[in-house]
């Protein structure tokens, strides 16, 4: 037993002086275009693996199937939960990166293997975990604090509360809440775009994956935009199909991410 701790451990030294030896990576000009082709890769992906990939596509659903719950009982928790399933959404998809990545190299698409890719670089993945949790604990303060600065009274109920948004009688409200929804989305979106693929792909460390993900960001900013379309779009037509939608289009996001980190970040020497 003491042999195996001694051999993992030195095998994550090793990992370690390998990832501090890497280059920063390179971020390439891409085709304002190109998310309809990561899309068209993605479904490809989906055909020749679907039982893998559908079990994630389910695993989403059943977020869906709870944020949902949460609005019918306490909505004024909704964005906190919705910036949860943004949190937690890079990691359900790091299966969905892996079976891509297998398929990309002509290996066998199982889904037992996709279900611990994340112990390959464990220790920055989780560095990555602990920076999205702490976005996500301020961003569930500030939406609390936004219903607490515009509702000094009693809150109303679910039904009261969709009426005064459907007559536009609370527009201040509407606009500071959609603002601050989206200044945490763009944070989250900018620093992980393309992170996990790195830190899988290479054992990029986590502070290096994020940097380059702004990176991408800066230098593709019409391409990136386009796609952050494309995934609220997604996600939100899977939440009006009443969830069942997300069974495809989460998958199929996760794919494309796969894709997108292919075509952003030139490869290694070699590789």
């Amino acid at each position: 037993m003491q042999e195996q701790d001694q051999a993992d451990k030195l095998a994550r030294e090793a990992e370690d002086k390998r990832a501090e030896a890497l280059p920063f990576p390179k971020v390439r000009d891409i085709q304002v275009g190109s998310p309809w082709r990561w899309l068209a890769l993605a479904w490809g992906d989906l055909r020749a693996c679907p039982i893998p990939s559908l079990f994630y596509g389910f695993c989403f659903a059943g977020m869906g199937l709870l944020i949902t719950f949460v609005f019918e009982h306490a909505y004024q928790y909704t964005s906190a939960l919705t910036s949860g399933f943004l949190l937690v959404a890079p990691f359900f998809s790091m299966g969905l990166y892996e079976i891509s990545r297998r398929r990309e190299r002509s290996e066998a698409c199982a889904l037992a293997p996709t279900t611990v890719v994340w112990k390959r670089n464990a220790g920055n993945i989780g560095v990555f975990a602990l920076v999205l949790m702490v976005i996500f604990l301020v961003w569930a303060r500030a939406s609390l604090v936004v219903f607490a600065l515009f509702y000094t009274q009693e809150m109303p109920n679910l039904s009261g509360f969709l009426e005064q948004i459907l007559a536009f009688e609370n527009l201040e409200f509407l606009l500071v809440y959609m603002c601050v929804g989206l200044l945490f989305a763009t944070i989250v979106f900018a620093v992980s775009v393309v992170a996990i693929p790195l830190m899988l792909d290479r054992n990029q460390d986590a502070v290096t994956a994020m940097l380059a993900s702004v990176a991408s960001l800066f230098k593709n900013p019409f391409t990136m935009m386009m796609w952050a379309f494309v995934i609220v779009g997604m996600t939100i037509l899977g939440f009006v199909t009443f969830h069942v939608g997300l069974v495809i289009a989460m998958p199929l996001v996760g794919h494309a991410t796969w894709h997108a980190y292919r075509d952003l970040v030139e490869p290694l020497p070699g590789n």
